[in-house]
């Protein structure tokens, strides 16, 4: 009988100490899990990606996406794919351009109304049209582009306080070679005297600001619409009155109209890179704001 209650009880023993074991497992996988889960960010368009990758380089525990192709351009009343809700929707922190490029967000924030959302538009004078709307294309200009840089550094910290000083120290080193590219292209445009351009669509308000450019003319502001007969020949006598005949297109969209004004009026065709577009590395806006540089001194010798 004693010998049974012994056995009885080392047996529980046994069964004790293995549910114990059990237990300890299962809480250290979840600890594990807890600690491997990756933060997902998620940039909305191309120069928000840019930025980001910069401010987060070497954040290993870190996910970054851009929910849009990189070929994609502006996001003027873009519709989402089901993939790209999706992708938007697994976002623990979605930052976006702001100034209301990003039509589809309310749909967003619909569908997950508690996500994380970095508006780098925050704070930033926004340029308006002589309709009273207000431009989006902020980053165009490197200034601005510097202030949406240090905004969504701001709210990174905040979210990611972990990160806060690899994210400062990304951010300087990012904003010190953004301020030496702006520095270097407003040092060599001050020389040139006549800085009219035409441009097609309104990619270049805020460009124009920082490198006092003067736009006399903007045509197809809508992408992929083409202008009327009549802005094709208000165009055509504006080309014939100035000094410098320069048309100055984008290499996202058509420049069928474009052609067609130089045709009539001997104006050659530039090429002006919004950085909307273009590889995924950390130097691709600056390395794009530096060819435009030179587009901009051969156009307006």
């Amino acid at each position: 009988m004693k010998k049974n209650i012994l056995l009885y009880s080392i047996l529980i023993l046994v069964v004790v100490y293995i549910v114990f074991i059990i237990f300890i497992n299962i809480n250290n996988d979840g600890e594990t899990t807890k600690s491997d889960k990756k933060t997902k960010v998620v940039t909305s368009f191309y120069p928000m990606y840019i930025a980001a990758l910069n401010i987060v380089d070497g954040i290993d525990n870190l996910e970054l996406n851009n929910l849009t192709q990189p070929t994609t351009g502006c996001l003027h009343d873009y519709q989402l794919s089901p993939q790209e809700m999706i992708l938007a929707e697994s976002a623990d922190i979605f930052i976006v351009n702001g100034a209301s490029m990003e039509s589809f967000l309310d749909k967003v924030i619909g569908n997950k109304p508690n996500l994380k959302i970095i508006d780098s538009s925050e704070n930033i004078e926004l340029v308006k049209d002589e309709n009273d709307e207000e431009n989006a294309h902020i980053w165009v200009s490197t200034t601005k582009y510097i202030s949406q840089v240090k905004n969504i550094s701001y709210e990174l910290r905040k979210f990611l306080p972990e990160y806060a000083n690899k994210i400062s120290e990304n951010t300087n080193i990012y904003v010190s070679k953004l301020e030496l590219l702006r520095d270097t292209m407003k040092n060599e445009l001050s020389n040139i005297s006549n800085k009219d351009i035409i441009t097609f669509h309104e990619a270049f308000p805020y460009f124009a600001q920082e490198f006092n450019l003067n736009i006399v003319k903007v045509i197809e502001r809508e992408p992929g619409t083409e202008p009327s007969a009549s802005e094709v020949a208000e165009t055509v006598n504006i080309v014939n009155g100035l000094s410098v005949k320069a048309l100055f297109a984008e290499p996202q969209y058509s420049a069928n109209a474009a052609q067609v004004i130089s045709n009539e009026t001997g104006a050659k065709i530039y090429i002006l890179d919004p950085c909307v577009t273009g590889e995924y590395k950390k130097d691709a806006y600056i390395d794009t704001m530096y060819k435009n540089l030179e587009v901009l001194k051969e156009a307006l010798k």
